[in-house]
């Protein structure tokens, strides 16, 4: 089922070879400190694709020991509706409800060693960052098997969609300026959560989009800030952020991340992810904090053996 363009391909607004759609949906089971993600990346004008999946916990953090990571390049693009999708690599979307509802699956294409079946139902409307990406928070329920283990999965997680421009070159993140920002949000229930996208253009981490959502009343993000206060083996173990909404709300959350996992997930996209426990207004919640460097900026960042085992004054 489709009838919203935003659950379909966008037509590319020009020939730029790296014109770039998005479709990732991003799950968890907290309580075994278990992520996992699905990350198509389409290139239209290429007429290639390329697809992820990803599951990890806390005894791996690369794709070469997390518990299962397959990222699949130069895909042929796929002549079918981003709403009705199956794509080579294994990865299965299906609208239910525009803008709402969704199926997600996955099957390993070679030996089966990891499984997707899960319903997504947003509680929120989708969280739109001007006319080319949206975020929406969400319900994830169904399984998946891992290493012929079934797991429920019953949990907040989050869906994002971009579309536009997206250079694989460049010292900065995506044309931005910035060599590196945030992604990091929690759900603690359909009522009460955050989420916030930052950028570092110098000096800190400041919010560009984002929302707060408490006592079910939603408003987005006007300003705020992400502070990593302390790294293990490079990723952020310990972030703290400062958000002000449009209401003149203000909430200061401190997370405890639970695993880790480093990765590109595109050439100049270079992302710790990792499972967080947030604390804010005297509640917790489970989300997530990703940590984004462009190429050379991680390169960079990570060459300083103090960058990778850090305390409290870390930013």
């Amino acid at each position: 089922m489709s009838g919203h363009p935003d659950d379909e391909f966008h037509p590319p607004t020009s020939d730029d070879p790296y014109w770039t759609e998005t479709c990732w949906f991003t799950f968890a089971v907290p309580e075994r400190r278990l992520s996992a993600q699905l990350y198509p990346f389409f290139r239209p004008n290429q007429g290639v694709c390329a697809a992820g999946a990803f599951a990890w916990d806390a005894t791996g953090d690369a794709p070469w020991n997390a518990r299962y990571a397959k990222h699949f390049w130069h895909l042929p693009l796929p002549d079918q509706p981003l709403s009705d999708l199956t794509l080579p690599n294994g990865i299965r979307y299906r609208c239910v409800e525009p803008l709402r509802v969704y199926e997600i699956g996955y099957l390993d294409p070679d030996d089966g060693a990891f499984a997707v079946d899960l319903t997504f139902e947003g509680i929120l409307e989708p969280n739109r960052l001007g006319e080319t990406h949206l975020d929406q928070p969400g319900r994830y329920a169904g399984t998946m098997i891992l290493e012929g283990e079934t797991i429920a999965v019953d949990a907040f997680g989050m869906r994002d969609r971009s579309w536009g421009p997206r250079s694989q070159f460049g010292a900065d993140l995506h044309g931005s300026g910035a060599v590196r920002g945030g992604y990091s949000y929690a759900t603690a229930s359909a009522d009460d959560g955050f989420h916030a996208i930052t950028m570092d253009w110098g000096d800190g981490a400041v919010a560009i989009h984002g929302y707060v959502n408490r006592d079910g009343e939603y408003a987005r993000v006007a300003s705020g800030r992400r502070e990593v206060l302390a790294r293990a083996g490079g990723a952020p173990s310990r972030v703290r952020l400062e958000l002000t909404d449009e209401l003149g709300r203000t909430l200061v959350a401190e997370g405890r991340t639970l695993n880790r996992f480093g990765l590109h997930l595109n050439p100049n996209l270079f992302t710790w992810n990792c499972l967080t426990e947030w604390a804010w207004d005297g509640g917790t919640g489970f989300g997530e904090d990703h940590d984004n460097w462009s190429a050379a900026g991680a390169r960079r960042f990570f060459a300083d053996p103090a960058h990778r085992d850090h305390g409290e004054d870390d930013t």
